[in-house]
């Protein structure tokens, strides 16, 4: 099997309290008994998008795991590019493929610079063309990308998720090596289908976002007490896709209930 941890919207501010949250779950991660073969963080990394954001977030991130990451409405592709890839300052998208065994991960920059809302271009539709004709014929693939290309029945997210979805299924729908999609942006951990496939929604580590039945803005929208969430995505021998989803307890590890 291959075992995926997704991260998302870890939203690094400089402040202690985010990093500490993000430093529990790669501790988790790092002590687990079959450990993950990738990590993928899908966006969010900061919360403005400042370089020393980048900064914190490359060094919480750091593990002798793999770690791939792209961008959300909250980040900037081109201080992605310098502070924590290392490459040349480029406004363009920031699309990468991995391998990871059999599994091909192809995650997609739906971010909008300067805009909330999602949208893959014309540029990260070529790209994704050539590399889905350059993975294997006979692997699984996920598709990773911050926005949601669907309803979630979430008032604050819904409202800013991708724009032109149609266009993504025919995709997804069209390739039966695309086994799943995968997403954040909504800070909860949602499960649901995408173009007849699995689509999971990866929670935060910072916060969780109300639905529908639990939001009332201003005042009551972003929950800030829950401790931090991540998706673990299992790739069995057959290509199936099954997920779960685990807190990571900021107090840790409690083998007996407590009295």
């Amino acid at each position: 099997m291959i075992l995926a941890a997704q991260l998302s919207d870890t939203h690094f501010d400089l402040s202690a309290r985010n990093t500490e949250r993000v430093a529990a779950v790669m501790g988790y991660l790092a002590e687990l008994p079959r450990r993950p073969d990738v990590i993928l963080v899908t966006g969010d990394l900061t919360d403005s998008g400042k370089p020393e954001q980048y900064a914190e977030a490359r060094l919480a991130l750091r593990s002798d795991i793999p770690v791939h990451v792209l961008p959300g409405n909250h980040d900037d592709r081109a201080t992605l590019r310098t502070e924590f890839l290392g490459e040349p300052a480029t406004t363009t998208p920031v699309n990468s493929a991995h391998r990871v065994g059999p599994l091909t991960v192809l995650m997609l920059d739906s971010s909008i610079p300067g805009e909330p809302s999602g949208r893959l271009d014309e540029d990260t539709y070529d790209w994704l063309r050539a590399a889905l004709a350059d993975a294997p014929a006979d692997g699984p693939i996920l598709l990773a990308l911050h926005h949601p290309p669907k309803p979630l029945f979430s008032p604050i997210v819904d409202v800013i998720a991708l724009a032109d979805p149609g266009r993504l299924a025919a995709v997804v729908a069209g390739d039966t090596r695309i086994v799943g999609t995968l997403t954040g942006h909504a800070h909860s951990p949602i499960a649901t289908t995408f173009a007849g496939k699995p689509m999971i929604t990866c929670p935060s580590t910072a916060s969780v976002l109300g639905g529908t039945w639990e939001v009332t803005p201003p005042h009551r929208v972003m929950d800030y007490a829950p401790d931090p969430a991540i998706a673990l995505h299992v790739i069995d021998e057959s290509f199936g896709l099954t997920t779960h989803f685990r807190t990571v307890a900021m107090g840790g590890w409690l083998s007996e209930p407590p009295a």
